[in-house]
């Protein structure tokens, strides 16, 4: 297979990986999918699976099988991003005044890769963020805004929103947020030039992908998190 091709299948088990409740149970939804996971890991770098074969071999005799599920996913995200950058780089978009559909496209895109944690970092969030965006996150997700803006109409619609689908939803507000991010699973980073509410709409804007100073930003972030007020 291509680096593309193995790019394609990667990213499709990272969306349908199966619930850690129910990975260990006998069912051929299971077994297909760890089954691929074998055959893509092992095309991509034969050399981690060992290290795969192991976390495997944990599910069913691990009281916690959300552990090696976890660590099937990181090699995974791992996978992802060695052939992005093998194939296309990191992501940069840029989106022309008035692409508002294209610009949520991107971001919907980002926000479905997310299998653990994602956290969405705006100054600007109100409520039609839940809304636009919240739908398109992998049940099972724990989902973190960090914002300053607005909070009461963003926390009244995240009430509502847990009331439907009772997703895990933490708000927190702090002072000095000045960009907008994306951060999934704690191992990919997207910046939006445009606030979440406003993307391609009023200028045109970019999507990036944060590489080099990923990790200094997702510390910066989770101190940012860790220090700011709860909410929700």
């Amino acid at each position: 297979m291509t680096n593309e091709e193995l790019l394609v299948e990667v990213e499709d088990l990272l969306r349908s990986v199966p619930e850690a409740k129910t990975i260990s149970h006998d069912l051929d939804e299971n077994y297909s999918w760890l089954g691929r996971v074998s055959a893509v890991v092992n095309a991509w770098n034969y050399l981690k699976s060992a290290e795969l074969s192991l976390n495997i071999s944990l599910i069913n005799r691990s009281l916690n099988p959300k552990e090696p599920l976890g660590g099937i996913k990181r090699l995974l995200h791992e996978a992802r991003h060695d052939l992005r950058m093998k194939t296309v780089g990191p992501v940069s978009i840029a989106l022309a005044q008035g692409t508002v559909f294209d610009y949520f496209e991107e971001i919907r895109k980002i926000i479905s890769l997310a299998t653990s944690d994602i956290i969405f970092i705006d100054p600007y969030m109100e409520g039609s963020f839940v809304s636009r965006y919240l739908p398109h996150c992998q049940s099972g997700v724990t989902i973190r805004l960090l914002s300053e803006k607005k909070i009461p109409e963003l926390t009244s619609s995240v009430d509502l929103f847990n009331k439907q689908y009772g997703k895990t939803i933490q708000v927190r507000s702090s002072s000095g947020l000045h960009d907008r991010y994306i951060i999934i699973d704690g191992l990919n980073c997207y910046q939006s030039g445009a606030s979440f509410k406003d993307g391609a709409n009023k200028s045109p804007t970019t999507v990036t992908q944060i590489t080099d100073a990923f990790p200094a930003l997702k510390s910066t972030y989770e101190k940012f998190w860790n220090l700011a007020k709860v909410e929700r």
